[in-house]
């Protein structure tokens, strides 16, 4: 009997599994790079997403550019008056001359020794009358009969007198003065106990124990030439659409004549305001387009000096229709914009051979100045289509649009790749399975085939030797 039989070795047997494992491998594979396709261009409309919602976010500064102020107004004379204006002021100019500041009522006591020392003993109150009628009583207890004391419980109650205590080198003096300024806000004092020495009747030089350091008094000044008069220094109603703020009263000069008390204010078109919320639309535009046009851009390979190589690139959106055109219809609301005179271009806004927006802040100045109904109503209408193209793209408040359905589709596709992916990775467990039971089966008859042989082999060599 003659023949021989051959063990599997185990790296045989896991090489050839190998084999078939990268066989059974390779639909799964191409299923995992189309995925990883799918989600490249997810990744892509969420960037393209993004710049989107900040255009949509920009373009709030814009829809109502009327809102916005476009008046300046400048002081030849700062320190005497300053001014604000809103859209409603006219534009023009107003002389103010003869400025007087409205004051705060200012009394001092006689000198009274130092803020801490009692100035009796029996408890007393003090009532303060001002010229509008209106009354405060303060009540000092005989504890806090000092200067000190007197002044804290006068600002306790946070009324229209305020207190406090001047030390000087002969001692201290009580300062009393109104919360506000107008001729309305002159007080008298009154007072019963140890505060009876306080007594002071409104509009005295002296009175009591008091002096008059300033009398409470109204700004007035003449608006060309028309006397003002107001109980503060902002006056609000001498203009329609404008803010006065009287900051000085000028200087005493010769005879006790004010000089230097007169300013000019000028209202005018500043439409500064406007440019700056239309130049932030300009560049959130620009940053939208180039992110759509660098998720669907191609560069061709290229080399450096014969040594470098790059390969061909392409944006995971490369030939994606609802991509392309939606960075085409952001370029024409600007390209294709009219109205009432004016072009996108007259009121500074540009697009360079590569499709990037810019915006110039001095044109557009120039063009609302000679045109603002023009330039306004051209605003309002790129206002519109961005608005329009905004919300299709990516719905109201960044959810929904035609983005959303796109992702929506390659979600879908995600879903089912992944299902499928699963559904071979079990069918090819299985068989792996399989084939490791199979050649686990077929190494063991191996193994018991080459032993039987053995055996054989010892009775034929026995048999042939016994003849010999």
């Amino acid at each position: 009997m003659s023949g021989s039989v051959t063990s599997l070795g185990s790296a045989q047997i896991q090489s050839e599994v190998a084999t078939v494992q990268a066989r059974l491998q390779a639909p799964i594979t191409t299923l995992q790079n189309q995925e990883a396709g799918d989600k490249a261009e997810i990744s892509a409309w969420g960037t393209i997403s993004g710049a989107i919602s900040t255009l949509q976010t920009s373009l709030a500064g814009i829809k109502d550019i009327s809102s916005i102020n476009n008046r300046t107004a400048t002081s030849t004379a700062t320190s005497v008056a300053t001014a604000t204006a809103t859209n409603s002021a006219l534009a023009t100019t107003y002389n103010l001359t003869g400025v007087t500041l409205a004051k705060t009522q200012e009394i001092y006591s006689n000198v009274l020794g130092s803020g801490s020392k009692k100035l009796g003993s029996s408890a007393g109150s003090l009532t303060f009358t001002l010229k509008s009628g209106k009354t405060e009583t303060v009540s000092v207890g005989s504890s806090d009969l000092t200067l000190n004391g007197i002044a804290a419980a006068i600002n306790k109650i946070a009324g229209g007198v305020q207190a406090s205590v001047v030390g000087t080198s002969e001692g201290a003096r009580l300062v009393l003065q109104g919360s506000a300024t107008g001729s309305s806000q002159a007080f008298s004092v009154s007072g019963t106990g140890t505060l009876a020495k306080f007594d002071y009747a409104s509009g005295a030089a002296s009175s009591g124990s008091f002096t008059r350091a300033q009398a409470a008094r109204n700004s007035s000044f003449k608006l060309n030439g028309v006397p003002i008069s107001n109980a503060t220094n902002t006056i609000t109603t001498a203009i329609s659409g404008v803010t006065l703020t009287l900051t000085g009263s000028g200087t005493v000069g010769t005879g006790g004549a004010l000089t230097g008390n007169s300013a000019t204010v000028t209202v005018g078109s500043s439409p500064g305001a406007i440019a700056s919320e239309v130049g932030t639309v300009a560049n959130s535009l620009n940053a939208a387009i180039a992110a759509i046009n660098k998720q669907t851009a191609f560069t061709p390979a290229s080399s450096a000096s014969g040594t470098t190589t790059s390969s061909a690139q392409s944006g995971p959106l490369l030939g994606n229709f609802t991509a392309t055109d939606l960075s085409q219809q952001l370029l024409s609301a600007i390209s294709g914009a009219a109205a009432s005179g004016a072009t996108a271009n007259s009121i500074g806004f540009s697009i360079s051979s590569a499709g990037a927006v810019s915006f110039n802040s001095g044109t557009f100045a120039t063009a609302y100045a000679a045109n603002p109904t023009g330039v306004t109503t051209l605003v309002n209408q790129i206002y519109k289509t961005l608005d329009t193209l905004t919300t299709s793209a990516i719905g109201s408040g960044g959810t929904g649009g035609t983005i959303a359905a796109e992702t929506k589709d390659d979600n879908a596709t995600i879903t089912s790749l992944n299902s499928e992916i699963a559904s071979i990775t079990a069918s090819n467990n299985a068989q792996i399975q399989n084939l490791v039971q199979e050649y686990s089966i077929a190494e063991a008859a191996s193994t018991s085939a080459s032993i039987t042989q053995s055996y054989l082999s010892i009775f034929n060599t026995g048999s042939s030797t016994s003849k010999g």
